[in-house]
């Protein structure tokens, strides 16, 4: 996984855009991490079982190296992720987005549940019992690869970081 400095950098793939192939202008990961911490919602996509996209926005934290949330055990985004974990998540700023692609799992540790609960509750200023997570269906996703941009840098910002090596 990353470490603190982040995963190494590099440019993605994006011909007929302009994008510049220097190095120069690449993100940092702390760049990106900050975003993924203030994002107030995240947009989903998961898989339809017909292999149709379904994109939802779900409330969530960015913790431990991955994005996490909970929802209902039957919502169509659960019952998705439950035949097939491949998951796309991203920030809520379009302009200077961060996208995290992955396979999602689904978290049963009581510890583990109840530190996501306690993050949510205090980035959202709610107050939700710890069994009302338990009881829904938590998930995370943590990333294989992530792509970020700056809008107001779209030929030089457009990073790419790999997490997993079979997504280089």
């Amino acid at each position: 996984m990353a470490s603190d400095e982040g995963p190494s950098a590099a440019r993605p793939s994006m011909p007929g855009y302009g994008i510049s192939a220097s190095s120069e202008g690449l993100l940092a990961w702390s760049w990106a991490r900050e975003r993924l911490v203030g994002s107030h919602d995240y947009w989903l996509a998961t898989v339809w079982p017909d292999g149709r996209p379904h994109v939802t926005p779900v409330w969530g934290v960015w913790g431990d190296d991955g994005l996490w949330w909970s929802c209902s055990p039957g919502s169509r985004k659960a019952r998705n992720l439950e035949r097939n974990p491949a998951a796309v998540a991203t920030t809520d700023d379009a302009s200077s987005p961060v996208v995290v692609e992955g396979t999602a799992r689904r978290i049963t540790d009581v510890g583990a549940v109840g530190t996501f609960a306690a993050r949510v509750n205090a980035k959202y200023e709610v107050s939700y019992p710890e069994a009302f997570f338990l009881e829904n269906a938590c998930f995370r996703l943590p990333p294989s690869r992530v792509f970020a941009l700056r809008s107001d840098d779209f030929e030089g910002s457009p990073t790419r970081w790999v997490f997993d090596a079979k997504d280089a």
